[in-house]
């Protein structure tokens, strides 16, 4: 490897990135909650089913990211140059098939969530305008995915920031109306988020030639080859496989959730966001991980990537809970930045002190996990999680919060059960050296290719 940069110059743009998308979505919910609470439902009902179909977009970037950082740390970089443009491909089909099923099956989505007739009317046409960006997000998440394996993340940090200051200069003008443009409700807030992702796009080709050396050809855009994606699928589908079997099984809990009433959905809803300030941290510094584990692997640094996944597991651990603890602590105050119902202030901060006990968990999860991937040990977790994902977390939020009338509390204990079940398999794994045999299969694939 030509540099090594310090973990922090990687993780600190990444946490900015994740703080700003948390910010719009933060203030989306808010302004949604100024119409009711029926409002901030569909809101967030309809982010979940956004979510879910995002990932698979993981199955490129994810994959891109990782294939990218090995062939760069061995000095493939003819390699990585030609898993960038595959990408290119791979995303304009992906966002387009991805966007159509939205957009088409919004209704049929929400009625799967068992969501109240009253969130329909307003989470439908939502859902809808948020397939356009849905089909944009395909690129933008793959370019992404390819500047921060190239160590540039900072660039692609000042992309996100103006990809979001475009969504919040146009959002509130066109959910409340100004002047001659209408009020659009929740579908303004999706308008507004598909013209910042046509910004962030336009930047992305720009950051490509600029810093990458690296100008896509028209046939880039929407021809699939196979042989540079065989090992992006390789990585992607698993850890792609292991997304979506956690989406499918939130997206069971929340319909679990739905079934217990609007001010539930709401008061999970609330506490979701503030949970997702506590995450970020864990997010960063496991996606941070995940491209400096890459590099290393690629160059044949074992013992480097070891040390640095223990680094980050234990200062994961202590932050993520600290944030946690102030998070409960400060709840009754935060809160009321969405509601001001006593009843949902108090049910939601139980679960924020429920949430102290599943961070730690979650934590290992995340770092963890990113780092098997990058060692190339991409099915195990998939193979170890899913299982847990699909009885503990779904199974255990219906058979808590409702065989046993334990209602939103008994929906956030399946989810740290789920959570510290699948944090210590997957510790175990690393710090049994059980990844070791695919890293080294890995730096022999990547070898023989460069000779080639």
């Amino acid at each position: 490897m030509a540099r090594r940069p310090r973990l922090l110059a990687i993780a600190w743009p990444l946490l900015a990135e994740l703080l700003l998308g948390f910010g719009v979505g933060l203030l989306g919910l808010w302004l949604a909650s100024q119409v009711s609470d029926t409002a901030s439902a569909g809101f967030a009902l309809s982010n979940h089913v956004h979510a879910t179909f995002f990932l698979l977009f993981r199955i490129i970037s994810m994959g891109v990211s990782v294939v990218i950082t090995q062939n760069l740390g061995a000095g493939d970089r003819l390699g990585a140059e030609r898993t960038a443009r595959a990408a290119l491909g791979a995303s304009t089909w992906l966002g387009l098939g991805t966007g159509l099923v939205v957009f088409f099956g919004a209704m049929p989505l929400l009625s799967l969530l068992n969501a109240p007739a009253a969130v329909q009317d307003l989470a439908q046409p939502y859902l809808q305008m948020l397939a356009l960006a849905l089909a944009l997000d395909a690129w933008n998440a793959s370019m992404s995915a390819v500047m921060r394996a190239h160590l540039r993340p900072r660039e692609t940090m000042f992309n996100i920031l103006l990809m979001h200051a475009v969504h919040l200069l146009l959002c509130v003008p066109l959910m409340r109306g100004w002047g001659p443009v209408p009020a659009l409700g929740l579908a303004g807030f999706a308008l507004a988020m598909a013209v910042s992702r046509i910004v962030g796009l336009w930047v992305h080709l720009a950051l490509w030639r600029w810093r990458l050396d690296l100008a896509p050809r028209a046939s880039d855009w929407w021809t699939l080859r196979w042989a540079p994606l065989a090992p992006v699928l390789h990585i992607g589908l698993p850890g792609a496989a292991e997304n979506v079997a956690y989406r499918i099984a939130m997206l069971v809990s929340m319909t679990v959730v739905a079934g217990l009433g609007v001010p539930q959905l709401a008061t999970h809803s609330y506490a979701s966001q503030v949970m997702n300030v506590i995450v970020l941290f864990s997010v960063a510094l496991g996606f941070a991980c995940e491209i400096l584990v890459g590099h290393l692997i690629g160059a044949g640094h074992l013992h480097e990537a070891n040390r640095l996944v223990r680094k980050c597991l234990a200062w994961g651990l202590g932050v993520s809970t600290c944030i946690a603890l102030t998070a409960a602590v400060t709840a009754p105050w935060t809160l009321r930045l969405f509601t001001s119902d006593p009843a949902i202030i108090a049910s939601a901060s139980t679960l924020l002190w429920l949430t102290v006990l599943l961070e730690p968990g979650r934590t290992c999860n995340v770092v963890v996990i990113n780092a098997l991937r990058a060692t190339g040990d991409a099915r195990f977790p998939v193979m170890a999680g899913a299982l847990s994902m699909l009885l503990v977390m779904a199974g255990g939020s219906w058979l808590l919060g409702v065989y046993f009338h334990l209602g939103l509390v008994g929906v956030w204990m399946a989810y740290a059960a789920d959570e510290w079940l699948r944090g210590l398999i997957m510790a175990a794994r690393w710090l049994r050296l059980g990844w070791v045999p695919a890293a080294v299969a890995t730096r022999r694939r990547i070898v023989r290719a460069t000779k080639l």
